[in-house]
This record gives C-alpha cells, structure tokens and sequence, in this order.
C-alpha cells in the first residue's frame, strides 16, 4: 500500500524533487502540496510544476487532511505551523528545515511525545555515515590535532553556519567532552592567533554549490580531512523518502537518520 505524503514547501528547490521522486518511486501517493500563502504558483498542479506530469493534486496554501507523513524543507519561520497541523492530525513528520532556533527545537521535544518526528539537518545516506565518524576520528587522533570545519553553499543559502556543520562541530564536541558554545570560533581576521582547542567554522556561499562539508584534523606534520559532498539534491530527497516510509507506524519519539540507516 502506497504512504500518504504531504509535501511542505512543495514550489520550492527541495520541494519539487520531493514530489517528482516521489512519484517516480511508485511508493508514496501526493495526498497534499503546500506552500505559503501569496506563492506565485499556488493552484497548479503539483506534479507539472515537479516536472513530474500532472497528479491531480494542486499546490495549496492550506494543509489537507487524510494523510500519514508530512515532509517539510521549507523556512524556519513556517516550521511551527507544520509542527502543529502534524500534531493536530496525528501525522508523522520528516523536517529537514535548518535554521530553526532553540525554542523550536524545544517544540520539536515536546511534540515528539505525542508523535513519531525524524528531524535531521541532512538526509543524505553519506552525509549521516559522516556525523557517525567524526566524533569517533577526534577521539582517536586526541587533543594535538587542530580541528576546522568548512562548508560549502549556494548564494541563497539563508543561515549560516549550516546545519550540518553545526552538527558535525555538536558530534564532536560530545565526543570530546567540550562546551560547544565556548569551542566555535566563526571564521578570522587580523591577528587572530589559533587557540588550542577550539574548533574553526567557515561558511562559503558562491554559485550553486549544492552542498560540500568537510573536517579538517591538522597536527604538525600531517594533515586528516574528512568530506562529503552532495552532487545532486536528490541525496537528500531520497535519504528523507526513505525516512519518511521508515516512520510511518512508529511509536512517538524523536529519531534520527542514524535510526533509519542502523546507524
């Protein structure tokens, strides 16, 4: 039987190749497209503005009813009202929405006692095998390896640090045992002697980079960099898919994309 999935911040860059693969996968059916209110496309057909052919679902500015999981990359700002339209109609939620503060986090907790969330900074399948291992490289390398994060976006990239960059740096400060608020040094000018310790994170926003993160471990006389970078978006469209049919019938709780993958 096919899930019902609602799509949230259907017109946007994530949102048309979440339908479009959707679709193509022959699992989900679209039982709901939305979008803010005012958006140039609303009253299309979902499928056509996806590039996917028409499905007879067109894009709303209101939520539909009779649906199992909601998948949302849209903007913080729109992130509690789908969090409550979730909650309201018992639907699982797969977030993928990065910039959220810490309020929203704390709603994210509170709602997850009532309903089964994944909420992931990044869907992709190798990005999620990344925040598994850094940690564990830092550990081993020890307290002489200097450690700087960067992180690579497109020129419309709205938050910085991204999110994933900021979960790498949250991964191996647990690991490590540092205080992540006291350990993040954001980029450097002028004089700016490294401290001992801390980790460096530059964000880069050009073109349309899709998304490249790395970690650099640096001691005197050798250098360790992990990195990944996505090639396409729909590594993240089919990592959150695959999450949202993982989901579907589970308890509440507030899972991971290490939960989905075993990992």
């Amino acid at each position: 039987m096919k899930t019902k999935l609602v799509v949230v911040g259907a017109a946007g860059r994530m949102g048309r190749r979440i339908v479009a693969l959707a679709v193509e996968s022959g699992q989900f059916d679209i039982a709901g497209a939305v979008e803010r209110q005012g958006h140039p496309d609303v009253g299309k057909d979902a499928g056509i503005l996806a590039g996917a052919g028409a499905i007879d679902i067109k894009l709303t500015d209101t939520f539909p009813t009779g649906s199992e999981v909601a998948i949302d990359f849209s903007l913080a700002e729109a992130a509690d009202e789908t969090l409550d339209y979730c909650l309201e109609n018992k639907l699982a939620l797969v977030s993928g929405t990065t910039g959220l503060s810490s309020s929203q986090r704390e709603k994210f907790t509170a709602a997850s006692k009532t309903i089964p969330i994944i909420y992931g900074t990044n869907m992709s399948v190798g990005m999620n095998v990344l925040f598994n291992l850094v940690g564990k490289v830092a550990t081993m390398l020890g307290d002489e390896y200097d450690i700087e994060i960067t992180e690579q976006h497109h020129r419309f990239k709205k938050d910085a640090p991204s999110g994933s960059a900021l979960t790498l740096a949250e991964n191996i400060c647990e690991a490590t045992g540092r205080d992540i608020e006291t350990t993040l040094t954001h980029g450097r000018s002028g004089e700016s002697l490294r401290q001992k310790g801390t980790i460096g994170m530059h964000a880069v926003r050009a073109g349309d980079i899709i998304g490249d993160h790395s970690v650099i471990f640096g001691t005197l006389g050798e250098t360790v960099t992990v990195n990944h970078t996505a090639n396409s978006r729909d590594t993240f469209v089919r990592g959150a898919l695959r999450a949202a049919k993982w989901l579907v019938g589970k308890e509440p709780g507030l899972y991971s994309m290490g939960d989905v993958l075993g990992i």
